[in-house]
């Protein structure tokens, strides 16, 4: 697709350069394939006065002209009649080269030596003008270049436009995907001489008349919406210079003003337009389906067999245009037309398609009415190529345009949600800044209910669902302008291995219990038998894969030590390993280990936290198992955790280290990490009921573990009770056994329970301690 640079800068009221436009427009998906300045190979012609004109000494016909260059006058000798003193022309000095390769030598002429050459139209090839010297505008300065002067200076960009964006296959949508770039608005430029048509066309189902023709719509699915204005009194001829070279400057010949005039509105709007000798119609206009056998010659006098699949443009007898590709000689404008009409229509992009193909034959239309255009802005398209046959070739509308349009198009509503946006593009959009984007690419755009909802315009088929929103706001906010590091993603929709969720969550509840995570090396010295030697090892300290992670966390420990560090606090999730007959067996675990102060100095404590003791351990432990599964019990001075089988999976208690005077123990748990399957997820209700709660202080025996009272109390309370926790440990010589404090917490999710219901069911609790375990209350 060709577009002038000059025309879009004119339409955003801005200078553009070539260069970065090509390069805007390949960040917003539409790469130039090259950049052609136009008039290049005029760059050495220049505005020149002639201040003499006298005849020349040997030839009738020639004359003798002073040529003012701007600084210097040569002379010229010029066959030309039209030549005038004081007028300015285009003057190729020697050395220059005309199109066509013609390079401009010092010669004589007659006797006369002539130092260049005044051009005529066609020699600058601006025309096919060769009978006289193109005379420029007194306005144009002697000695500058003739392109500046007269405003040829300007760059084609070929633009490879992907078939999903037909809007930007003209002048407007290419300005406005710039202007939403630039943030500048953009407008159509005006058309010499023309008066805006402002007349509102007669709408109609299936059947309309317009200027005394009847325009009848038989195939609304070949073509959903058709409109036509009548115009008479129009003269056909050359269009004006202004529309000549615009036209030329993109690729396109110029033909006649009102051939031209639609040609114009399809490369600014990207509306094929088509018009019709009126005279030749016979007062009807049906679009139908072609009939078996039907032939058509068409404008370039080929004749065409049609099928029954094609859709037509006919009169009350034969086919006068293939709808969408081509026009038929049979209604084709002449000289002699004084009356045409103006065919502005929406063709189906699968039936024109289909039709081209079976026709071998593709043109400008075609291409676009493939591809979709804009359905909804027809009736200013239709305005605007009327207002211009009018100002180009006179004439005057015979009555309103009709409009055939059995199935208006609903507009198309996404709605779009800033979380999304987010998750695709790795970067946060304030919806407010999502809403100015949007607005600015044409879309209609308005909040609700914490999303946008956006209005897709009639010239964005290709925007359907809301991940193509999210693309308009990445082109727009720049590809080149996101970060460039990686971020984390996941490019499909496979889970996690259930086990790394159970290592996040670890991560989780330890860096919010304060602990820092350690990563080590999975080697270390031997640990014992089960331990698996490295063929190579890189030290004797790392000889051997490690059997348990909690040696090497207490080795940090004393390293932090080393550097006076006291209070540590780390953690560790990785792999232990087991010596095999074949591969050594691996597992996952967990550790910890904390040391020193549990709560950093602050003025609230005196500038003195207190350590850390084996309740904070058993704390961190049972954060652990709450994670991993299984259940606590006691071991002389340590914890132990037991699966469901009651095998032990983990350890905790005070460890070995070498330790200086100042240090204060190290506190240390590991526990072997699996996958707690478990059934499905109850759901229970906030409780609406205030608890009540009883304190017990219980006398264990020797031998009675917490664990075994804790069961206990959990099966003779029954459903009131709703949690049970220890809340202090006793000793003394006096004591036969140790007192251990639990609270209870008793609620009732259909009543409120008052003192008498709680006290029966600790009574209850009591009786079957004493019963079952030997435990009195103290």
């Amino acid at each position: 697709m060709n577009i002038s640079v000059k025309w879009i800068s004119q339409m955003l009221g801005q200078s553009l350069d070539a260069r970065d436009t090509a390069h805007r427009l390949a960040m917003l998906g539409a790469p130039a394939d090259s950049i052609d300045p136009v008039g290049a190979d005029l760059d050495d012609i220049i505005v020149a006065e002639v201040e003499l004109v006298e005849r020349h000494p040997d030839a009738d016909r020639l004359s003798l002209c002073k040529v003012n260059t701007g600084t210097e006058v040569l002379d010229v000798v010029c066959g030309a009649p039209n030549v005038t003193a004081g007028c300015r022309y285009p003057y190729a000095p020697v050395g220059s080269v005309l199109p066509g390769n013609f390079k401009i030598k010092r010669r004589k002429i007659r006797g006369v030596e002539s130092l260049g050459m005044l051009c005529s139209a066609s020699e600058l090839g601006l025309g096919a003008d060769s009978d006289g010297i193109l005379e420029l505008e007194p306005s144009c300065e002697v000695g500058s270049r003739f392109t500046d002067a007269v405003g040829l200076a300007d760059a084609i960009l070929d633009l490879d436009i992907t078939p999903d964006r037909p809007d930007l296959l003209c002048h407007k949508g290419v300005a406005r995907e710039l202007g939403a770039v630039l943030e500048a608005p953009f407008k159509l430029l005006p058309i010499p001489g023309a008066v805006a048509s402002t007349t509102t066309p007669v709408r109609s189902e299936m059947e309309g008349s317009v200027g005394g023709v009847t325009v009848t719509l038989e195939d609304s699915e070949g073509c959903p919406r058709y409109m036509a204005a009548a115009i008479e009194g129009i003269k056909v001829g050359p269009s004006p210079e202004w529309l000549q070279q615009r036209l030329s400057a993109i690729g396109a010949r110029p033909i006649n003003n009102v051939v031209d005039a639609t040609n114009y509105i399809l490369f600014e709007l990207n509306q094929p337009m088509h018009a019709f000798d009126l005279d030749k119609l016979g007062g009807q206009v049906r679009i139908r389906k072609a009939n078996q056998g039907e032939k058509i010659v068409t404008l370039d006098d080929q004749e065409r067999d049609l099928n029954e699949g094609m859709t037509m443009i006919c009169d009350a007898e034969n086919a006068v245009a293939v709808a969408g590709v081509m026009g038929g000689a049979n209604s084709e404008i002449s000289n002699e037309t004084t009356s045409v009409l103006l065919e502005c229509a929406y063709f189906d992009p699968r039936t024109t398609r289909a039709t081209r193909n079976a026709l071998k034959m593709s043109t400008d239309a075609s291409y676009r009415f493939e591809r979709g255009i804009d359905i909804d802005a027809m009736s200013d398209a239709l305005r605007r190529a009327v207002s211009l046959i009018i100002a180009v070739a006179g004439g005057r509308e015979l009555s309103k345009p009709v409009d055939v349009y059995p199935r208006p198009r609903q507009p198309v509503t996404i709605f779009l949600r800033p979380e999304r946006i987010e998750k695709l593009l790795g970067v946060s959009f304030p919806l407010d800044e999502v809403s100015r984007m949007l607005t600015r690419l044409g879309f209609v755009v308005a909040p609700k209910d914490g999303r946008l909802a956006a209005q897709v315009p009639g010239w964005r088929p290709d925007v359907t669902i809301e991940v193509d929103l999210i693309e308009e706001i990445a082109r727009l906010h720049g590809y080149d302008e996101f970060p460039t590091q990686m971020i984390p993603f996941r490019p499909s929709s496979v889970p996690n291995d259930p086990i790394e969720g159970l290592k996040a969550k670890l991560r989780s509840v330890f860096t919010a219990a304060g602990l820092h995570e350690a990563r080590s090396l999975s080697l270390g010295p031997s640990g014992g038998e089960n331990a698996q030697p490295v063929l190579h090892p890189l030290s004797s300290e790392e000889a051997f894969l490690r059997t348990a992670i909690l040696p090497g966390l207490v080795r940090s420990v004393e390293h932090n030590w080393a550097v006076r560090e006291r209070d540590v606090r780390l953690f560790e999730v990785g792999a232990v390993f087991e010596k095999t007959d074949g591969m050594p067996r691996e597992t996952l675990s967990f550790a910890a280990v904390v040391t020193g102060r549990s709560n950093p100095e602050h003025w609230s404590n005196g500038g003195k936290g207190g350590d850390y003791d084996l309740w904070d351990l058993k704390a961190l432990l049972q954060n652990a198992v709450e994670v991993v599964g299984g259940r606590l019990d006691q071991d002389g001075n340590d914890w132990v955790v037991l699966n469901k089988d009651g095998e032990k999976i983990g350890r905790a208690g005070i460890q070995n280290a070498d330790a200086p005077a100042w240090a204060a123990p190290v506190f240390g748990f590991e526990v072997e990490v699996t996958l707690k399957r478990s059934g499905h997820v109850a759901y229970s209700a906030v409780p609406r009921n205030p608890p009540l709660e009883r304190d017990l202080a219980l006398i264990l025996p020797d031998g009675v573990s917490v664990s075994q009272v804790e069961e206990e109390i959990r099966k003779s309370t029954g459903s009131l009770l709703e949690s049970v926790v220890i809340f202090d440990e006793y000793r003394a010589d006096d004591l036969a056994g140790r007192s251990v404090a639990w609270r209870i917490v008793l609620r009732s999710p259909k009543k409120t329970l008052r003192d008498k219901d709680a006290d029966q069911a600790v009574q209850r609790t009591v009786n079957s301690l004493r019963d079952r375990l030997g435990v009195e209350l103290r």
